[in-house]
């Protein structure tokens, strides 16, 4: 009895807790539900927050273009009725911004103009020399420049135009104006710097002297870094609202070139030929000297191989039976041209060089097509050749040279050459002002480094006539006229003159407070040279050929130093030697010397 009652209170509670779990379950399953119900109604609420973010964001991004579009219009409108550069608008710096094309124009040629106008000093140390923008005709595209500058928030659509204008308006524009220039010119510029620059490189060299090549070994020295000069040059040049910077020129200490003997051999050889004249058309065939070694190639490397200034090779000459001075007035009939200087035939050592240099030259022959070489004519400039002492030009002084005058000659031939209207080669101006020719009609020369070189362009060959004596040194040219002959008029033009500055140098050999005059200062200048052909009296062309500046030349002046004396000997002595050297300077001056 008592184990039925129990088991039917255990029926019983197991009756209870399956209701109880069955309860349990159902609870847990309404809070799955309620937690799902939640979760999709809050998913709901984040689709509909994104949908109402999604729409604001389209409204918002709509009127920013609807906006955009406003600010555009308004933009385009007023630009297209401003006829005026944008502000904050400049051109290689120059500010622009409000100027109209016609005042833009105006601004930046006056800032340009003025800036070429300018010299730029270049210096190496002692040496100074000058060079002009307009030498080099340095042209600034200023009107490209300009319709840039104009065109900005013009020439595009209405979103490239207004995106200009308000990149304008918040950060400025710059725009860089290209250069022109004549890159041959200032190549040349810099060749003759090069060849003018004191303790410049000397090449080797050769020439004939009768039946013997001298080499001339040549020496180290320094060469320009043509390139960096060149670029530091425009880049001057192209800041126009700068004032010029000195210069410094870039050098580097470089060796000269090997001697090639083999190379040297094949310009000298020649084979010999008689002179003679053909007729129909008239052709005149000169003589040619046979020319070779009278030694074998292994022979002269052995020569070249000592350390030596100088090498003499041995020639065997091998005359030729009929000269053309054989042929005689049938060669040269008719007199080309004619040029003389004058010179103090009182400067003794000047004269000299004058008569030496002249007759290197005389009886010259040049057959068509063949150029013409007055270092390799006249030679080195030594004591042995006979050359002496004279006044000349280096480091931007006057200093007695051996040789010193001789570019009087070259100076002399080059106008010569103008007149029979030969093609100029090779042919540099001086440092300075000469007084024997006018500014840029003279031709500088210097062994191993500047050449005076001209072409026999003319159909006949041609012959040199050269003299230097009593005062008057004169070249005549003679061969046989063309066809058609021109009457050749040279121009030379001076466009602006280079004062000169004084230096004062400290003398401890003169009285304190005395000044003597070491060298007188003369005035530079920047010149032009034209050759001007005429037929008939009529002009049929002029053709520039050089653009040269000469820089002023410095006055030099000795400053005593020394104190009072009471030695009147010594006075005695400084007062002579003042009035020697003042007598000195006055001959140098007169003379101008090269």
């Amino acid at each position: 009895m008592g184990e039925n009652k129990e088991k039917g209170e255990n029926i019983k509670t197991n009756i209870i807790d399956k209701k109880d779990n069955s309860n349990k379950a159902e609870q847990k399953e309404i809070k799955e539900n309620k937690k799902v119900d939640k979760i999709e109604e809050k998913n709901k609420e984040n689709i509909e927050h994104k949908r109402k973010k999604s729409t604001v964001l389209v409204i918002v991004t709509f009127l920013i273009i609807i906006l955009l579009l406003i600010f555009s219009v308004i933009f385009a409108l007023i630009n297209i009725n401003n006829e005026k550069i944008m502000n904050k608008v400049s051109i290689m710096g120059i500010d622009v911004g409000g100027m109209t094309v016609e005042q833009a124009t105006k601004s930046i040629n006056e800032v340009i103009n003025s800036k070429l106008k300018e010299e730029l000093i270049l210096k190496k140390d002692d040496y100074e020399t000058s060079l002009n923008a307009n030498q080099i005709n340095a042209v600034f595209d200023v009107e490209a420049a300009i319709n840039e500058a104009y065109n900005i928030g013009r020439d595009g659509n209405i979103v490239t135009n207004n995106y200009g204008i308000l990149s304008t308006i918040l950060f400025g524009r710059n725009i860089e104006c290209n250069l022109n220039y004549n890159e041959e010119s200032l190549t040349n510029k810099i060749n003759d710097i090069s060849s003018k620059l004191p303790g410049s490189v000397v090449q080797n060299s050769y020439y004939i002297e009768d039946d013997e090549l001298i080499i001339v070994k040549g020496s180290k020295g320094l060469t320009i870094k043509k390139d960096e000069l060149k670029q530091e040059i425009i880049n001057q040049i192209q800041e126009v609202n700068k004032l010029y910077d000195i210069i410094t020129i870039p050098t580097e200490e470089v060796e000269p070139e090997e001697i090639d003997i083999e190379k040297i051999r094949n310009e000298i050889y020649k084979e010999p030929q008689d002179a003679y004249v053909s007729k129909n058309p008239t052709t005149v065939h000169t003589h040619v000297n046979g020319v070779d070694f009278a030694i074998s190639i292994e022979e002269a490397k052995k020569i070249i191989s000592e350390d030596k200034d100088e090498y003499i090779i041995p020639l065997k000459i091998t005359p030729a039976e009929k000269t053309i001075e054989d042929l005689g007035e049938e060669a040269f009939p008719d007199e080309l041209s004619e040029y003389t200087t004058i010179y103090d035939s009182s400067n003794k050592n000047r004269s000299n060089n004058l008569a030496i240099s002249a007759e290197k030259i005389d009886g010259t022959i040049i057959m068509p097509g063949e150029t013409f070489s007055y270092n390799q004519t006249v030679g080195e400039r030594t004591i042995a050749a006979g050359y002496k002492e004279a006044g000349a030009y280096a480091g931007g002084r006057v200093v007695q040279d051996v040789g010193g005058g001789i570019c009087q000659t070259s100076s002399t031939l080059y106008n010569a050459a103008l007149l029979a209207n030969l093609e100029i080669v090779d042919r540099s101006n001086h440092q300075f002002l000469t007084s024997y020719v006018s500014a840029s009609r003279d031709a500088t020369v210097a062994w191993g480094s500047i050449d005076f070189q001209f072409k026999n362009t003319r159909t006949y060959p041609i012959k040199i006539e050269a003299s230097a004596k009593n005062g008057v040194c004169k070249m005549d040219i003679y061969g046989i006229k063309e066809e058609t002959e021109y009457e050749v008029v040279i121009q030379s033009v001076v466009n602006s003159y280079l004062p000169y500055t004084t230096k004062y140098e400290d003398d401890p050999t003169l009285e304190e407070g005395k000044e003597v005059v070491e060298q007188s200062g003369y005035t530079g200048c920047t010149s032009e040279a034209y050759k001007i052909l005429k037929l008939n009296g009529e002009v049929v062309s002029k053709t520039l050929l050089s653009k040269d500046t000469y820089d002023p030349m410095t006055r030099i002046i000795r400053r005593g130093t020394k104190s009072e004396t009471n030695d009147t000997d010594s006075k005695n002595e400084t007062k002579e030697n003042e009035k020697n050297e003042q007598e000195e300077n006055k001959i140098n001056d007169a003379n101008l010397v090269e």
